[in-house]
């Protein structure tokens, strides 16, 4: 028999708040985590912009220790722990510091690990220094480096793994969690995504010119989704977790529950009829909708509330028509849809992950974001969607039915769907 699962802890490390009640607080307010870098400027960038979670020294020693700390160079895992550790005691898991946790499993994706540790790395070998390269090398630039980190403090020992589908890495690790649980496989499941920040990651998005240059003078007014003005997506970073746990468990315990997950879907358009390496199959994403709501059991009518993928690049209509004809709702009849990069940016494997934390809470709250930067909508998407279901500061909302979609490089595609736990 499939268990229910339902959400228990979140974490948020994002550039316009750490901390659950911080980004609660931002992403009631709009506010954007958006900021210049002279070094970028310095580089000569042609977008000098990004979002970056701002962690300080005494921040950081929160999670780690100082052994842990020395020679520590990796943005993703540091942002990818405090995430997670921080869904972790949300939902107050207990941790032995001596025994396993059988029922505990993690998975936790990225899409680069520790770039600028490995740049050191290679700096270090090339000047024939490499036995200064230390202990911590390794896992701090190995994929899973983010899931060891994890699975080490949380001694978690169901399966713990990393997983990677570029922009769709996050909701696809959530719903993996979700199908282990389902199965009866494991009965917490620690989940989400984590991404890198840096010159050295974001310099292959600027010399393919998918990101916005137009901006750098005033960087909260840079990402632009479903904008007539969107010039391209604002790179960011950060990283979103979430603990899902078996229903039957969460009642055991007395947990605090969220949200209930229903169900969803990842599928790959197989850069086919359209789809490329940087462009979705359109087929393909409505498919993935399609299933995601037959595998939660639902029909388009019940869904409230749409967390949209929405970068703020050319791509922006075709998402939209692709909502509109996979749920065949359009104008009033569309559900509300809001878009996080506007705040934060694009924030690549993190992005799913931190999209989910703040679906969840704008369920648990009763709320609808604002869309910034969306004064000028584009007239593709005004055409099919009514401007009230696109608000532009935050309104009211009882989200009984919520889904959301990620979808990456490489024509993948990722969609769940959630529900209010009423009890």
């Amino acid at each position: 028999m499939k268990q229910r699962v339902v959400i228990t802890g979140l974490g948020i490390a994002a550039p316009n708040g750490v901390g659950i009640p911080a980004f609660t607080e931002a992403l009631k307010n709009g506010t954007s985590g958006i900021q210049h870098f002279p070094e970028l400027e310095d580089l000569k960038f042609s977008c000098q912009v990004g979002g970056v979670p701002i962690i300080s020294e005494e921040k950081k020693r929160e999670y780690f220790t100082e052994l842990q700390l020395r020679n520590f160079n990796s943005s993703g895992i540091l942002y990818g722990v405090i995430a997670g550790m921080d869904a972790i005691r949300d939902a107050k898991v207990e941790i032995s510091e001596t025994e396993p946790n059988w029922d505990l499993g993690i998975v936790f994706g990225t899409g680069t690990s520790g770039v600028d540790k490995f740049r050191e790395a290679i700096y270090k070998v090339d000047e024939q220094n490499v036995r200064r390269l230390g202990s911590t090398t390794v896992v701090q630039t190995m994929a899973s480096g983010i899931s060891a980190y994890l699975g080490g403090m949380t001694g978690a020992a169901n399966v713990v793994t990393t997983n990677s589908s570029a922009c769709a890495t996050g909701t696809e690790a959530i719903l993996m969690g979700y199908e282990r649980i389902a199965s009866g496989k494991a009965t917490q499941m620690l989940c989400g995504s984590t991404s890198d920040h840096g010159p050295y990651l974001w310099g292959g998005f600027d010399a393919m010119k998918v990101i916005t240059y137009k901006h750098n003078d005033e960087p909260e007014k840079a990402s632009r989704p479903m904008s007539a003005t969107a010039s391209g997506f604002v790179p960011g970073s950060g990283a979103g977790a979430l603990l899902l746990e078996s229903l039957e468990s969460a009642q055991k315990r007395g947990a605090t529950i969220y949200a209930e997950i229903l169900g969803g879907h990842v599928n790959s358009g197989g850069q086919r009829a359209g789809g490329s390496m940087t462009a979705p199959n359109s087929e393909a994403v409505q498919r993935c909708i399609k299933n995601a709501m037959l595998d939660a059991g639902i029909i388009a009518d019940e869904i409230d509330y749409i967390n949209g993928h929405l970068t703020a690049t050319i791509k922006d209509p075709d998402e939209i028509q692709n909502w509109c004809a996979a749920l065949h709702r359009k104008g009033n009849d569309f559900p509300y849809i809001n878009s996080l990069k506007g705040m934060v940016g694009h924030c690549l494997a993190a992005s799913g992950s931190m999209e989910v934390v703040s679906t969840i809470l704008q369920m648990k709250e009763g709320f609808v974001f604002p869309n910034v930067n969306c004064e000028d909508v584009h007239p593709e998407i005004s055409s099919l969607v009514a401007s009230e279901k696109m608000p532009q500061q935050k309104i009211s909302a009882n989200i009984t039915t919520a889904i959301k979609a990620s979808f990456g490089f490489g024509d993948v595609n990722a969609c769940m769907v959630f529900r209010k736990y009423t009890g």
